[in-house]
């Protein structure tokens, strides 16, 4: 009923404008001398036809919706709609009367034609202009509630988040500031709001202007631009929001919708790796592929980027029943046609590995099952070594035995000059990979990288548990440093090293500087809502046993060399003497029943660069 109401009301004061917009033609034409017999001639034919006339430009306006457009949002496009619709509008009414053999001036027509822009045009964008000054906060006086948005960001993705929060009022905030890099735009003016300087004065602007938001609207940027416009940013007790980049928003229109809270992968200060997905396909597509710890943060991740590569077969397989029928669950809705077959069961159990293989004839092994917990395999290292080694040793010999094309170990920073038995243990996974490379057809390969932000256990969740909690956040030692990287970051990789992968390589990320956990710590406490040290304190609780300051990603004789992948190297494979290294699983498979100091040093003995702490 609103919508008719509205609709006829805006037909009547066309209608009123359009009979306006002749008069006004008629006087500015006859230069107001009415008395004349040709203005009389010429105004008699306008009223002998006004009605005919109105209806055909009214006609004409339906036909190009002027009645049906959301006039609260209009612009340019509107306008030029207003155009093109009193252009046709009056070549309409010529044609009328032609065919009826009347005539009036052209210079009327013309004016008709420039009123009616000015009329028609002017009323629906008026309603626009009056709207949004209801709507804006700042008029109605809710100052209270109102958010002082500054926007980083000068550019495409900045206009159309600042006319947004301006088209709706409902949010209670309004574009206060901009800034961008660009000098040549400080001191203009994008969609009405002040470019006011650099990403180095967001402290002394968000200060002086009050602002309660800041919105990084740079789809374009690079990750090292947007992890110091954070660092600015945290300066101030604004909260921030980030338009995603360009590879999340592929095939999608930027809107204040799209916006998210910045995260800490914004702050890794380098950009994705990116994969040649053609090489991929070319090895996974209609391929048996196999991902033991299927239901871990790299398993999983793993069936759901393969499982877009259409392969034959996706088996995943997990002694934890819980995150494997999440898996499960979760790649079947989405891919309702894979044959994708969850597996109960253990790396460690020989015989049922044995039977798994026969069974399902992998042609590719992706293998992320592992204990990786530093300070529990210390505790237990005989569970380390059945899981690490014994389970990779058994998986290394069956996918020789079965001719597997491809196998790729998922292994570790860790497991350079270890210091703990998680890497030693890691170590020794990579070492029985390269022995046999040399002796079987399967092309053997192991990718490693430092620590996957947001895996299960990792210090993330652990950081942001503490956070929920009240505090503290616990840090080891102020100084320590990691590596880090996503989940589908680290996953990618691992898919690529398959595909580069000759016999006997590990791959090797360049992941960047090492992040300093303190400062994690303080930005994850900012991130969340709270000033560090104040709202959220820190406690250094100094390292945990086998753990190091910081983590080193190849062994010093190994070398490194480049690939065709611009972000991934490959340490050069050493002599491993396959025979001996044999015979020394197989005394450490003896020693079970020894001691946990026992099993350490004999670790050692097979591994020369594991440095064993004293306890």
């Amino acid at each position: 009923m609103v919508k008719m109401t509205r609709m006829f009301f805006l037909l009547f004061l066309d209608i009123f404008f359009i009979n306006v917009s002749y008069v006004a033609a008629f006087l500015i034409r006859f230069e107001f001398n009415v008395s004349t017999p040709v203005f009389e001639a010429f105004f008699s034919v306008y009223l002998n036809h006004f009605l005919v006339i109105i209806a055909i430009k009214v006609i004409v306006l339906f036909f190009f919706g002027m009645y049906n457009s959301l006039w609260k949002y209009a612009g340019i496009e509107e306008l030029l709609k207003t155009v093109a619709a009193s252009f046709v509008s009056v070549a309409a009414v010529i044609c009328y009367l032609v065919l009826i053999q009347e005539y009036l001036p052209r210079s009327i027509h013309i004016m008709t034609f420039v009123f009616d822009i000015f009329t028609i045009g002017g009323l629906r964008l008026s309603y626009r202009f009056f709207r949004g000054i209801k709507s804006n906060p700042m008029v109605t006086g809710i100052r209270r509630n109102v958010r002082k948005v500054m926007v980083v960001g000068a550019g495409d993705a900045g206009a159309v988040i600042i006319k947004e929060l301006k088209n709706h009022g409902e949010l209670n905030s309004v574009p206060v500031a901009v800034v961008d890099d660009d000098t040549s735009k400080l001191k203009k003016r994008i969609v009405g709001v002040p470019i006011l300087g650099t990403r180095a004065d967001i402290p002394h602007l968000s200060k002086k202007y009050k602002i309660d938001e800041i919105i990084i609207a740079i789809p374009s940027a690079k990750r090292k631009d947007i992890r110091e416009i954070v660092q600015q940013c945290n300066k101030t007790n604004c909260k921030l929001k980030i338009l995603p980049g360009l590879y999340e928003l592929i095939n999608e229109e930027v809107s204040i919708s799209k916006l998210r809270d910045v995260d800490i992968e914004d702050l890794l200060g380098r950009e994705s790796v990116q994969v040649d997905l053609d090489e991929i396909s070319s090895y996974l597509n209609n391929k048996i592929v196999l991902i033991t710890g299927g239901g871990g943060s790299i398993g999983s991740e793993l069936c759901r980027q393969i499982a877009g590569f259409n392969p034959k077969k996706l088996i995943a397989l997990d002694i934890y029943e819980n995150s494997l029928f999440e898996i499960q669950n979760e790649i079947i809705g989405k891919y309702p046609d894979l044959d994708f077959t969850p597996v109960i069961a253990s790396v460690r159990d020989g015989l049922r590995m044995k039977e798994i293989f026969e069974k399902y004839m992998p042609h590719v092994v992706f293998h992320a099952a592992a204990h990786k917990h530093v300070p529990l395999m210390e505790l237990d290292p005989k569970e380390a070594v059945k899981n690490n080694i014994f389970g990779t040793s058994t998986l290394v010999d069956l996918s020789d035995d079965y001719g597997i094309e491809k196998f790729v170990l998922i292994s570790t920073d860790k497991a350079v000059n270890p210091c703990n038995v998680m890497g030693a243990t890691k170590r020794g996974a990579e070492m029985i990979l390269q022995a046999k490379s040399k002796e079987s057809k399967t092309q053997f390969s192991a990718v490693r990288f430092g620590n996957v932000l947001g895996s299960n256990g990792s210090v993330i969740p652990i950081f942001r548990q503490q956070i929920e909690a009240g505090g503290p956040v616990t840090v080891t030692h102020p100084d320590v440093t990691r590596y880090f990287m996503t989940i589908p970051e680290a996953v990618q990789l691992v898919i690529q090293a398959g595909a580069m992968a000759a016999g006997g390589e590990i791959f090797i990320l360049d992941m960047g500087q090492p992040v300093k956990i303190i400062e994690l710590a303080e930005n994850i406490i900012k991130l969340s809502g709270f000033k560090p040290y104040e709202d959220i304190d820190i406690k250094i609780v100094g390292l945990r046993p086998g753990e190091k300051l910081f983590e080193e990603l190849m062994l010093e004789e190994e070398g490194i060399r480049k690939t065709v992948h611009e972000k991934i190297y490959i340490g050069k494979p050493l002599k491993i003497d396959s025979k001996k290294l044999s015979q020394q699983i197989e005394r450490l498979a003896d020693m079970m029943d020894a001691d946990d100091r026992q099993i350490k040093e004999y670790l050692q003995e097979i591994i020369p660069n594991y440095k064993l702490q004293n306890e």
